[in-house]
């Protein structure tokens, strides 16, 4: 009898772990997802690499594989050739979804941009903000966020929206060679870039960008229309990760800057810096702020990108906001 209750009892106990397994899905495999970056220089995208580090996207069956690209150019067409699934870009290419790109973005993830800079040569005699008017400045691409940028200060300024002249290299390793060796007269890249050529003695940041955007949201999380509506557990479960790694990260100053450090190539304490200025442009939960997307909306306009402001969904879905991870 007692060798029945045993066998009766191990089978229960089986039977409610495979319940167990199917209700949460940890019985399964993670589901694979190609995530991307849109620059591989920038700290706040290291947030991806803490969540798989940490096993947090894990925790949401999620399989991570990050793939960085160079520039907003090139990841927009990585998410149209469906080499990615989901990734972070900047909050100006949204715009791209007015104009027949299938790409949507599903959730806000940073806001005022503290982390783009205007950098310059150490040796440049540019030393104000007014010493840019009519300067030639480069930026990765073509239609990125850092020439949105330079337009906005050109315009802020009051020198009109070509009042700096702006060039696209290709990838910030360029744009950066090109500035030392005067080939353009500086370029719109990451603070943490300009803060480590600081250091170096090798450039100088001329201003940060916070001022002339301080509504704004200067990255966002974009997938393809067509996969919210075909994978929406999978956006989901993603935006959890990614939004409980960036929990991780508010209350982990040390491991989250020896990962930075480690990812980026960076020095310690230029990434504790950049962890102090850049920590408050997070979200917590991916909602979208209502004054900042005006400022998006109408600066497409005043820029010429659009003839006339986009509705909300034209730019994004608030499908899977506010994330509560």
């Amino acid at each position: 009898m007692i060798k029945q209750i045993g066998k009766a009892l191990a089978a229960a106990i089986a039977a409610a772990a495979m319940l167990l397994g199917a209700g949460t899905g940890r019985a399964h495999a993670a589901d694979k997802l190609h995530v991307g970056k849109a620059i591989n220089v920038l700290w706040i995208y290291t947030i991806l690499d803490i969540g798989v580090d940490q096993g947090i996207f894990n925790k949401y069956g999620l399989d991570i594989e990050i793939s960085v690209l160079p520039g907003d150019a090139k990841f927009q067409q990585a998410l149209i050739s469906k080499s990615i699934d989901i990734g972070l870009a900047s909050g100006a290419a949204m715009a791209l979804s007015v104009k027949g790109s299938p790409a949507i973005a599903v959730a806000a993830f940073s806001g005022a941009p503290r982390n783009f800079s205007v950098i310059v040569a150490a040796d440049s005699d540019i030393k104000e903000v007014k010493d840019l008017k009519g300067r030639l400045l480069a930026s990765a691409t073509a239609g990125s966020l850092p020439q949105w940028l330079m337009k906005r200060l050109a315009m802020k300024e009051g020198w009109g929206v070509n009042g700096i002249r702006m060039t696209a290299t290709g990838g910030f390793e360029a744009s950066m060679a090109a500035t030392l060796t005067h080939a353009v007269d500086g370029f719109m890249g990451a603070t943490e870039a300009g803060l480590k050529l600081e250091k170096e003695k090798r450039a100088r940041i001329v201003t940060n960008m916070e001022k002339y955007a301080p509504r704004f949201i200067t990255q966002v999380v974009s997938t393809r229309r067509d996969f919210v509506a075909e994978h929406p557990d999978l956006v989901e479960r993603f935006l959890k990760g990614l939004f409980a790694t960036v929990a991780f990260v508010k209350t982990h100053k040390e491991k989250t800057t020896e990962i930075a450090t480690r990812v980026l190539h960076q020095d310690k304490d230029v990434m504790e810096k950049t962890y102090d200025l850049e920590l408050p442009m997070l979200s917590s939960d991916g909602t979208f702020d209502a004054p900042s997307i005006e400022v998006l909306k109408e600066s497409y306009v005043e820029m010429g990108i659009l003839d006339k402001k986009p509705d909300d969904a034209q730019l994004f879905t608030t499908k899977f906001l506010p994330v509560k991870p």
